[in-house]
């Protein structure tokens, strides 16, 4: 999804476009770029189409709720989906398998840590899954780890206004 398309969406769809989009972003599809998708959200709050505030609740709201749906397929799937997902995915081994001992390792505090990372933001939430960790736990490290990822990306984009096309290739 180009950023043409992405700026149509949420100009034509507001905030439903915000919340499906970012929930795609973090079911770890391709073709959505929490690079793009975060600061044009905060360029439409920047505008004045949004608050601020509401595009962090949604976007929050949004991440969280894929990163839980990531989280049960690991939690109920546990490794014939991770055995499934590898398949399909072959160049995320590395990362999941690092993931794994990451939150092994550091439970909550990893958890936390990794939504902090690109590329592991996202996929953290399957091993966390396979590992049964707490859904307490997981729900409250993955809630704060989204809030801070998504408050740099979706602030920048608020602070730089209409810059932001002009830096992503846009403008």
């Amino acid at each position: 999804m180009d950023i043409t398309t992405l700026t149509s969406c949420f100009t034509r769809y507001g905030a439903i476009a915000i919340f499906a989009i970012v929930l795609l972003e973090y079911l770890n599809l391709p073709g959505f770029p929490a690079g793009v998708i975060m600061p044009l959200s905060g360029v439409m709050a920047a505008r004045g189409n949004i608050s601020f505030l509401a595009v962090m609740l949604l976007t929050v709201a949004a991440g969280l709720l894929g990163s839980l749906a990531l989280y049960a397929l690991g939690f109920h799937g546990g490794e014939l989906f991770l055995g499934a997902y590898l398949k399909r995915f072959p160049r995320h081994r590395q990362g999941v398998e690092k993931n794994m001992a990451w939150v092994q390792e550091k439970g909550a505090l990893g958890v936390f840590c990794a939504k902090l990372l690109p590329m592991v933001r996202t996929l953290v939430s399957i091993p966390a899954g396979v590992l049964k960790m707490p859904l307490r736990s997981y729900i409250i490290s993955s809630a704060l780890g989204i809030f801070l990822w998504n408050l740099v990306f979706v602030g920048a984009g608020y602070l730089m206004g209409d810059r932001v096309f002009a830096l992503l290739g846009a403008g």
